[in-house]
């Protein structure tokens, strides 16, 4: 979801920049600065941000710089004839001499001389903003596709990686399963050598017990939610919290074998499949 665009037009005698730049968050938070005159078209431009970048924290910040043909201060010429008036029956009255140029001076010091006409608001110029604004757009999207292209690269190697983490467990499997049967084996002579048993019962619920130790299930599921989270990030749509959920069921496959194992190496293997899972966790984040 990070990403910066920058789009410059220059219309007439005004040239507008338009910066938009977006950082990662669940939903569209929008912070827009834009010139006074153009307030009311503030929505509309919400909008847009939002139905083209989805979510995130958002900024737009344009401005317009004017020629200096173009200011919109000007000077009050009737303010400053009613002043100039003013001063010279006073200086008369007084029987005082005031030089034109002293009064000038005096009189632009005065409230009022200068005065902002109030501009209204051009549609024909604000269309022109609008693809501004499209333009910076395109640019935060081509930001965002090369942000995406390495994210993809990154998943896809850890998704692998979890998968081969998973096909190294295979070779303790067997090992694993009869260390535990041993284990409950010995613990029954240990302390039950006394009390005569139905060895086929014996057996059956062995069987049983040994059943709950069985990772197959979780195996396949595993193997499966990394397919799919694969399949889903090769879409054409945005799939960032679909990927959230479809990691967070591959981490509670991987925390059922893990309570599982009862074995050390099969311990280390999903400790380190918990591992690429979090920075899976956490660059999903980054996707719409």
């Amino acid at each position: 979801m990070t990403g910066f665009g920058k789009a410059i037009k220059d219309i007439e005698n005004k040239k507008i920049t338009v910066e938009i730049r977006t950082l990662n968050s669940k939903q569209a938070d929008i912070t827009a600065k834009i010139p006074a005159l153009y307030r009311e078209k503030e929505m509309e431009l919400r909008n847009l941000l939002t139905q083209s970048l989805k979510r995130g924290k958002i900024e737009l910040n344009f401005w317009i710089e004017e020629n200096e043909n173009t200011g919109s201060v000007v000077l009050n010429k009737a303010v400053i004839s009613n002043y100039y008036t003013q001063l010279q029956e006073t200086a008369t009255y007084l029987n005082r001499n005031i030089e034109k140029e002293n009064i000038l001076e005096i009189i632009m010091r005065m409230p009022e001389v200068l005065k902002t006409e109030v501009k209204e608001l051009d549609e024909k110029e604000w269309a022109q903003i609008l693809k501004t604004v499209d333009e910076a757009l395109i640019e935060i999207k081509k930001f965002r596709n090369q942000e995406g292209k390495v994210l993809q690269d990154d998943f896809e190697k850890r998704i692998a990686t979890i998968e081969r983490l998973l096909l190294n467990i295979e070779p303790f499997e067997k090992e694993r399963i009869e260390k535990v049967k041993e284990r409950i084996k010995q613990h029954f002579q240990d302390n039950l050598k006394d009390i005569e048993t139905d060895k086929n019962r014996f057996e059956q619920e062995l069987i049983y017990y040994l059943e709950k130790f069985d990772i197959t299930e979780e195996k396949v599921r595993l193997k499966n939610h990394c397919s799919y989270f694969i399949q889903t990030m090769n879409e054409n749509e945005s799939q960032g919290k679909k990927l959230g959920f479809i990691s967070q069921e591959i981490g509670r496959e991987i925390n059922t074998i893990g309570s599982k194992a009862n074995h050390s190496e099969v311990q280390k293997i999903v400790v380190q499949m918990k591992d690429e899972l979090e920075k899976i966790k956490e660059q999903v984040l980054n996707v719409l």
